[in-house]
């Protein structure tokens, strides 16, 4: 019995000895400081002829994470923002821009173009206040501190149309999803595009739920069209990339009155609702 309760002792004491180890080796985080940011310039140049020039430097300091142990040995890793002001980085289509270890990014005049034309929809030659932020976070994007806003003037360059605007002038609609089917001609008024621009045109529609339809710049002609990148019917409902000679589009799953609207300088078309 004595040596069964001496067991017990030194087994309740081993126990507690390496408990108290595993707290005295927790590691706790202590915190950080918010990067700061800054650019490389407040006039950023933009111009076609220097797309591949360097156009800005972003860069910040060093967040300083850290623990009971000491500074943090763990990769940091930087979500770069960029957005218009006002918005206040809630914008679907901010850009975002992932960097790993270094505290900077230079973006190149036709990247940082990019950015401004096909993703936050912005007009060409013009100014535009542009908002950028840098979020700092440790592994599973825990412990985020976000930096400063920087906000710059930038005016986004004219670029060549990423798909050459009908010669006509002109652009029709023609599918099952359309009221006139798949006959060509397709009936006019009411299947034609408005010409915006030079490069965009808009139209608005009664659409038929799971058709398909094609853009046409000659009425009645089939030689040329305008349709999806993909295979047939693969593209997204909503809209998306267009190209000569392109696939069949697949319309939204809901009829009634759609605004499709196609920009031949970005190469997207877009279908909404009303």
């Amino acid at each position: 019995m004595k040596y069964i309760i001496k067991s017990l002792l030194l087994l309740a004491l081993t126990s507690a000895f390496f408990s108290c180890k595993k707290d005295e080796n927790q590691v706790i985080f202590e915190g950080g400081t918010k990067p700061v940011l800054s650019s490389s310039t407040a006039t950023v140049p933009m111009s076609f002829v220097n797309k591949d020039k360097p156009a800005i430097t972003i860069s910040w300091t060093n967040p300083n994470y850290m623990f009971n142990t000491g500074l943090s040995s763990q990769d940091v890793s930087y979500l770069v923002e960029i957005d218009t002001v006002g918005s206040n980085f809630t914008n679907p289509q901010r850009q975002s821009i992932t960097v790993i270890k270094d505290m900077n990014v230079t973006l190149t005049q036709g990247e940082l173009n990019g950015y401004l034309l096909n993703q936050l929809l912005l007009k060409a030659d013009m100014n535009h206040e542009i908002a950028m932020r840098v979020t700092a976070s440790l592994g599973g994007n825990t412990a985020a501190l976000v930096s400063n806003v920087l906000t710059l003037t930038i005016k986004p360059f004219s670029i060549p149309p990423v798909v050459a605007p009908p010669a006509s002038g002109h652009l029709f609609l023609v599918g099952n999803a359309t009221p006139g089917g798949w006959n060509n001609p397709v009936p006019v008024p009411s299947q034609e595009f408005t010409k915006m621009s030079n490069t965009m045109y808009e139209l608005t529609v009664n659409i038929v739920a799971g058709g398909s339809y094609l853009f046409l710049p000659v009425n009645g002609d089939w030689t040329n069209k305008y349709g999806t990148t993909g295979a047939n019917n693969s593209n997204n409902v909503n809209g998306g990339d267009f190209r000569d000679g392109g696939g069949d589009i697949l319309a939204p799953s809901v009829s009634g009155a759609h605004k499709i609207v196609v920009d031949f300088q970005r190469g997207k078309f877009t279908v909404t609702k009303l």
